[in-house]
C-alpha cells in the first residue's frame, strides 16, 4: 500500500487541519464541517491526477480545443457518520461518480474492548471501477477495513482503491500495509505517534463526528 501525506508539505490544506485541531475553533461546526469539505476537495484532486485519461476535443467558439481528461468510473464510499463532510468535499470534484455508504461504530464488551460492528450498507456496482472510501480518522484502521470488506461484499471487487484519512495514528497506518490490496493508495494529511488506551489519536483532534453534528447518546 502507497501511503501519500499532503500534510508533508507547506500547503493550504495545513492551514484547514490547524483550525480543525484547534480546540477555539472546533466550538464552530459550521468551520469544522466546511474544513472537511475542503479537505476532501483537495484529496480528490490529487487522486484525479493518478487517473487513467483520455483525450477530448471540445468545440470553443473560435476553434476545437484538445485536453486529456479522467475516464475511469469512480465510485465514493464513506463511514457514517464523521466521514459526510469530507465525503461532500470528494464529490464535489467528482460529481458525477456513484456513491457508497456504510454505518460502521465500535461496539463494546463488558470488559471494554471493542469490534467495529456494521449495521446498514447501501453500494453500486464496484468490479473494476477506482473506489474513494473516505473517513476522517484512522485510529486502529479496523473500521475502513471492515468498510471495504463490506463494500466488496456487496459491490464487488474494485479495480482500485484510494483511501482518504486525513488524520491518521502511525499504528493504523502500519495496520492496513498489512490488511489493504498491495497496490492501494492510502491519502492523509497527518500522521500522529500516538493512541490513548481506548484508541483516541493523539494529539488527533477528538470526537470528529460529534464535532460536526453535536453529541450522541
Amino acid at each position: 500500500m502507497k501511503v501519500i501525506n499532503l500534510g508533508e508539505t507547506s500547503s493550504i490544506l495545513n492551514s484547514y487541519v490547524a483550525q480543525l485541531r484547534d480546540k477555539d475553533f472546533q466550538k464552530d461546526s459550521h468551520r469544522f464541517r466546511t474544513n472537511l469539505q475542503r479537505l476532501g476537495q483537495i484529496f480528490a484532486y490529487e487522486i484525479s491526477k493518478t487517473l487513467h485519461g483520455e483525450s477530448l476535443s471540445v468545440t470553443t467558439p473560435l476553434g476545437i480545443a484538445s485536453l486529456q481528461v479522467p475516464d475511469e468510473k469512480v465510485v465514493v464510499a464513506t463511514i457514517l457518520r464523521a466521514g459526510l463532510p469530507l465525503h461532500d468535499g470528494i464529490l464535489d470534484c467528482f460529481d458525477s461518480a456513484e456513491n457508497a455508504f456504510v454505518a460502521a461504530y465500535r461496539k463494546y464488551d463488558s470488559e471494554g474492548e471493542f469490534h467495529i460492528h456494521t449495521e446498514y450498507c447501501t453500494c453500486p456496482e464496484l468490479e473494476g471501477k477506482t473506489l474513494i472510501l473516505a473517513d476522517t480518522m484512522l485510529a486502529t484502521g479496523s473500521s475502513v477495513q471492515v468498510a471495504y470488506e463490506v463494500l466488496c461484499n456487496e459491490g464487488g471487487t474494485p479495480g482500485k482503491l484510494h483511501l482518504v484519512c486525513p488524520f491518521a495514528s502511525a499504528q493504523a497506518v502500519e495496520n492496513l500495509k498489512k490488511t489493504m490490496p498491495a497496490d492501494s493508495t492510502l491519502w492523509v494529511a497527518a500522521i500522529d505517534p500516538e493512541l490513548t488506551n481506548h484508541s483516541y489519536i493523539v494529539p488527533g483532534l477528538g470526537d470528529a463526528g460529534d464535532l460536526c453534528y453535536g453529541p450522541k447518546l
